[in-house]
């Protein structure tokens, strides 16, 4: 007997066999159990937040200012307050704003909140004038 001849006889009793074993002892579903089990598990990306210091909210004007300068002063200590000959860096600074608008357009986009602008109130004053001498020229 040949290798082909040998093959030929046994590959149909071996497939007969293994569907015997798959199919009727269920092996088969635990096998497809198993599978599940390990696709089963999602992988969840866990996010790490960080703790801030939020501001709190109903600080009063004299209570910020007495938090800053405390900043201040901490910072001149971390520094080194000789390192400078006695030097306040911070003196007269005032602290930058949040900007306000992120996207970057818009009339206003880039200008600070507490800026006061122009003062049009004398133009008010003399619009009575105006009007009427551009209702005489016509």
């Amino acid at each position: 007997m040949n290798k082909k001849e040998l093959k030929k006889m046994l590959k149909p009793l071996i497939k007969e066999c293994i569907k015997e074993v798959i199919f009727e002892d269920g092996t088969l579903s635990s096998i497809i159990s198993e599978v599940m089990k390990g696709v089963g598990q999602p992988i969840v990306e866990q996010k790490q937040s960080f703790p801030t210091n939020p501001k709190p909210q109903y600080e009063t004007e004299e209570q910020a200012r007495t938090r800053l300068d405390e900043q201040r002063r901490k910072m001149m200590d971390a520094i080194g307050g000789e390192a400078f000959n006695g030097v306040d860096l911070f003196e007269g600074t005032t602290p930058t704003t949040a900007p306000t608008d992120t996207s970057g357009h818009g009339p206003l986009s880039g200008v600070d909140p507490k800026d006061a602008g122009v003062d049009i109130s004398s133009i008010m004053s003399k619009s009575s004038s105006i009007w009427s001498k551009m209702k005489r020229k016509k």
